[in-house]
């Protein structure tokens, strides 16, 4: 250390008079690139993530090291992986010496999808969110927010021909049992089978009548969907919590429909 470095006081590491301790602190909205490793695949998948990272003051501290966030992600950018987030959690409340840190990481993921009938490829952007807590255990929570389409069976009830469909996003959030993986491609899968039908990036014609024919032998109601992929993470033994949602923006209705369920598997 620099006899410059020596000489400079630490304000962030003062005492505070007015005993209130901070339960979040830290840095937000930070973006970086990473990398994400699939070892089931032995595949790379190059983002961008939103990042927030924080942790606890106690009441006698005045401030945190905020120059110490990005000195651990700098650390930890490289071929992230989902079972690894929770290690740079842990590093992050190492580093600043606290009790409890907070990570979410918010990234677009692309999924690659071939058309159903031609087989055209294409890559379908979802939305994925780490987010992990460190105290005296850790916890790590994966969120994904999947396209999809839905058709109102009330619809095509009633009609003497058609039915209204429209654009769905399904969210599923989900903790993972303790030595499990789950990876965004197995849980984006069951996630779409959820809804009337799925969405796809490139389709020709004989694709799009596929689209619409399957939607249509496919109805479901927004609580339909949910209840299909709560019956769907009740099976996958490697899931221990889940919180659901489908939000279906009505295409014959100026408001949206929504559901979601929230469980914990292991409480029965």
């Amino acid at each position: 250390m620099t006899d410059t470095a020596q000489a400079m006081p630490d304000v962030q590491g003062s005492r505070d008079a007015r005993n209130v301790p901070i339960d979040r602190v830290g840095v937000k909205n930070v973006r970086y690139p990473i990398t994400l490793y699939c070892p089931r695949t032995s595949g790379q998948r190059h983002t961008v993530a939103t990042i927030d990272m924080y942790v606890a003051l106690p009441h006698h501290q005045k401030g945190t090291h905020m120059s110490r966030f990005l000195e651990v992600l700098n650390t930890h950018h490289d071929a992230l992986r989902s079972d690894q987030i929770t290690t740079v959690c842990r590093d992050i409340k190492d580093k600043l010496e606290a009790d409890h840190a907070h990570l979410r990481m918010e990234f677009p993921y692309f999924i690659d999808k071939e058309a159903p009938v031609t087989g055209q490829p294409g890559k379908l952007d979802i939305e994925v969110v780490f987010e992990c807590e460190s105290n005296a255990t850790d916890d790590f929570v994966m969120t994904l927010r999947v396209p999809a389409t839905s058709l109102c069976p009330c619809s095509k009830e009633i009609s003497d021909y058609g039915a209204h469909n429209q654009r769905c996003v399904m969210e599923a959030s989900v903790r993972i049992a303790p030595g499990q993986n789950l990876w965004i491609e197995e849980l984006f899968t069951i996630v779409e089978h959820a809804a009337s039908t799925q969405v796809f990036s490139v389709l020709k014609r004989p694709d799009e009548k596929w689209v619409t024919e399957r939607a249509y032998e496919n109805p479901k109601f927004v609580e339909d969907i949910v209840r299909d992929l709560a019956v769907a993470l009740d099976a996958d033994d490697r899931i221990t919590w889940y919180r659901i949602n489908s939000e279906n923006f009505e295409s014959i209705h100026s408001h949206n429909a929504y559901a979601e369920i929230i469980k914990d598997k292991r409480q029965g």
